[in-house]
């Protein structure tokens, strides 16, 4: 074995390992998501048992109700509950910074159709992937696969690839038709991520954000700042939640970093039309005649 082949194959492992974990987790934290359940204890518990299992989280634990569709997070001492919510609970675990993401709905608020239209295109769009399809046929069965419930894809949010500490890289998987897609080769590692909603198909960013990441790294005079960009290093190029962070100057030191060009915010990401959202999600490995869920 060639030192890439066997460079190669620990990488996969990693992935495995995350996705293995992963899958522990988000069984474990489904039957705590129910109403009267604080909703920081899930996300709490989403990621220290990612710690606890070998892991670490590669983003704040989403848990989006209703018209969000994602980067919802709790807030430090937030008391929210769940109610009769439609919530989406997207996780992500990094092993030495090999990502696995996986997303489901639990629905509280009685609509089952809109929670199955984007599980059914999640599967519909796992069978179709295999080394040399184009993303614009996965694009195409996932918008099918919804509007065939009567409903509408989030046509602005799209499933990407993973690369590592890179929870975001290319290729874009689109969730509607487009003209122009890419070619999946085998060993792409990529995750498909539906959204179905009864509003208008599209989301826009909402008025509040608990999570962000570094996106540049220069001098900052302010002490309080630096003090903060030290904290943030651990993250390297991955999204954390504010929560994570030392409380002192906090919200000073922040506002400093994103003037200054160093960080920058996810703000939750609302329906247009306040429409109700679900989402599904795994994460793949394309093989020469399909592909390898990594998040069962």
């Amino acid at each position: 074995m060639t030192d890439k082949v066997q460079e190669i194959e620990e990488i996969i492992g990693k992935y495995r390992t995350a996705g293995k974990i992963l899958s522990q987790v988000k069984e474990e934290a489904k039957d705590k998501i129910k109403i009267g359940a604080r909703i920081l204890d899930v996300a709490n518990f989403v990621e220290q048992r990612s710690i606890e299992l070998g892991g670490q989280p590669a983003f704040p634990c989403n848990l989006s109700r209703n018209d969000e569709a994602a980067h919802a997070t709790p807030s430090a001492g937030d008391e929210s509950v769940f109610g009769k919510d439609m919530i989406k609970m997207d996780l992500g675990v990094h092993v030495d910074g090999y990502i696995a993401d996986a997303a489901l709905t639990i629905d509280l608020s009685g609509n089952p159709d809109i929670v199955k239209a984007s599980e059914d295109a999640l599967y519909a769009a796992v069978d179709i992937i295999k080394s040399g399809i184009d993303t614009k046929e996965i694009g195409a069965i996932i918008e099918d696969t919804i509007t065939g419930y009567g409903l509408k894809p989030i046509s602005n949010l799209t499933g990407h690839g993973l690369a590592q500490y890179y929870a975001h890289a290319p290729p874009s998987i689109p969730n509607r038709h487009i003209d122009h897609g890419v070619i999946l080769s085998e060993g792409d590692i990529i995750a498909i991520e539906p959204f179905a909603t009864d509003g208008a198909g599209k989301v826009s960013d909402g008025s509040w954000a608990e999570i962000y990441h570094v996106i540049g790294n220069r001098p900052v005079r302010l002490p309080a700042a630096r003090k903060l960009l030290k904290q943030m290093e651990q993250y390297k190029t991955l999204p954390f939640a504010k929560r994570w962070l030392e409380p002192e100057k906090l919200d000073f030191a922040l506002i400093q970093l994103e003037k200054a060009g160093i960080v920058t915010s996810y703000p939750v990401l609302k329906e247009v039309e306040g429409g109700l959202v679900s989402q599904a999600e795994h994460t793949v490995i394309v093989t020469d005649d399909g592909c390898e869920i990594l998040t069962k």
